[in-house]
């Protein structure tokens, strides 16, 4: 009997003592478990407080950030520091208030145009494709006048039986006689064809995200590249052939900002705000797309400065005085500011293309190209896109129109003339520029770290993910550890 209770007692005590170990054992991986997750979820926590105040500083102290694009824009006369200083100042306030008047706003387009190249394809789905047409009694009547009739002025030939090559930086500054209706050598549609032409309200149908996207917004851009002006290798291509490319290259980017920075994030909402990374992916990654987009805003700039004395001349008659007054004035504040003539007197040398006894036959084929990617622009199956393409592209052709005019000095060619359409197009094309080139410089270099901060996020989480995982297989192990 004695012997049993003995045994008995000391059965209990190895009892108790198996579960003070385990209570032990408990406690002890439990202090670990807890040690690891708090080691784990600080790094979690410093990771996500680090990225957050990053990207928080980052949009909220863009203007901080250091310049990514510095030195002489190539090509051309000017830096990037002065170009984005004097846009900012002045160029992007004047230009912003010259496209909201009368004149500036209604522009006159073919939007109903068969494709020449391939069967029309209207992909776009959604409402903000269409456009909104003006009607008759909206517009400014003045422009519902008759206006002068000119002979072509493309194929011009000197008295000697050669086209003339040479490059004028100056022109007549008697030049403006009226607003003339007359094609542009350099583009596609029929600008006397008022009859399939009508206005369009700018301001009510703006450059934004339309939803024509895929193979078929893909295509035009294709074709432009591909065939019109495709990409140089350096050494590989002549400078004038290097500009047509730069400055197609230039305004593809600048209408890929404009998409993304006015984009329809939800549908279902009808919500709009800017996609950082379209902007990023089409844009930003690539340094050449923002240093063709400087080239092309200055190549435009350098046509409106040499055209001062025509475009300070013309007539901005819309039949309301005091707005007519206004884009006068702003006309000349633009022309003649003092800054901007100080700090970029002459942002591109056009002088220095068509040289040689092969400039006649390259400007001609170069022309041919320019002509041929405004005829694309009927191809584009969204007619909001439509517009903006069509506008932007006579905006580069007036441009290039300008730039590469006869010598107006000499009395037996005639002297540039410009239609009402073109100048239109030339502002808000120098406009839409200003504001990517604005945009890029104050954004820019926050978004690619905003963006270059995601990429790495995903990393991040697998790596926390895998840490918490390895934690837990080692506590199971302990525990299956300790009993055993």
């Amino acid at each position: 009997m004695v012997k049993k209770k003995k045994s008995d007692e000391i059965v209990m005590m190895q009892k108790e003592k198996q579960n003070g170990r385990r209570k032990r054992s408990i406690v002890f991986v439990g202090a670990v478990l807890v040690g690891l997750i708090a080691v784990t979820f600080t790094s979690i926590t410093t990771s996500f407080s680090l990225f957050f105040f990053k990207h928080l500083n980052s949009c909220s102290c863009s203007s901080q950030s250091p310049q990514k694009y510095t030195g002489l824009i190539e090509d051309c006369c000017c830096d990037y520091e002065t170009v984005d200083s004097i846009n900012g100042e002045v160029l992007h306030p004047l230009l912003r208030d010259l496209v909201v008047t009368p004149f500036f706003r209604y522009y006159k387009v073919k939007l109903w145009c068969h494709c020449p190249f391939w069967p029309d394809d209207d992909m776009c789905r959604l409402r903000d494709c269409s456009v909104c047409e003006c009607p008759e009694n909206e517009f400014p009547e003045p422009f519902k006048k008759p206006l002068h009739h000119v002979l072509p002025s493309h194929n011009l030939v000197c008295p000697e039986g050669k086209p003339e090559s040479s490059v004028d930086r100056t022109l007549d500054s008697r030049a403006f006689r009226g607003w003339i209706e007359t094609d542009n050598p350099w583009t596609n549609d029929d600008e006397t064809d008022n009859d399939e032409m009508t206005y369009v309200n700018l301001q009510l149908n703006p450059e934004r995200y339309t939803g024509y996207t895929g193979p078929s917004a893909r295509r035009i851009w294709d074709a432009v590249y591909s065939e019109n002006c495709p990409r140089y290798s350096t050494g590989e291509i002549c400078q004038e052939k290097k500009v047509l490319y730069k400055l197609i290259s230039g305004l593809h980017s600048s209408i890929s900002i404009h998409l993304a920075a006015d984009y329809l994030l939800d549908e279902t909402t009808n919500m709009w705000g800017q996609n950082l990374e379209i902007l990023y992916d089409r844009v930003l990654k690539y340094p050449d797309r923002v240093r063709n987009l400087y080239f092309t805003f200055l190549f435009v700039l350098r046509a409106v400065t040499k055209a001062t004395d025509y475009l300070e001349q013309a007539e901005y008659d819309t039949g309301n005085h005091e707005e007519d007054l206004k884009t006068q004035s702003l006309m000349s504040q633009l022309l003649y500011n003092p800054k901007l003539r100080a700090a970029c007197p002459l942002p591109f040398d056009e002088a220095k293309l068509w040289q040689g006894q092969s400039g006649p036959q390259l400007k001609q084929q170069i022309q041919k190209q320019f002509r041929n990617i405004s005829a694309l622009m009927d191809c584009v199956g969204c007619e909001k896109c439509r517009l903006w393409g069509k506008l932007q592209v006579l905006g580069l052709g007036t441009a290039l129109k300008i730039l590469f005019s006869v010598d107006a000095h000499n009395s037996h060619l005639q002297s540039l003339q410009l239609q009402r359409n073109e100048v239109i197009a030339l502002i808000n094309l120098l406009n839409r520029l200003s504001e990517s080139v604005k945009f890029v410089n104050e954004r820019g270099s926050s978004i690619e770290k905003l963006l270059q901060g995601k990429i790495a996020e995903p990393e991040l989480a697998i790596h926390q993910v895998s840490t918490l995982q390895r934690i837990w297989k080692f506590v199971v192990e302990l525990r299956l550890g300790k009993q055993l």
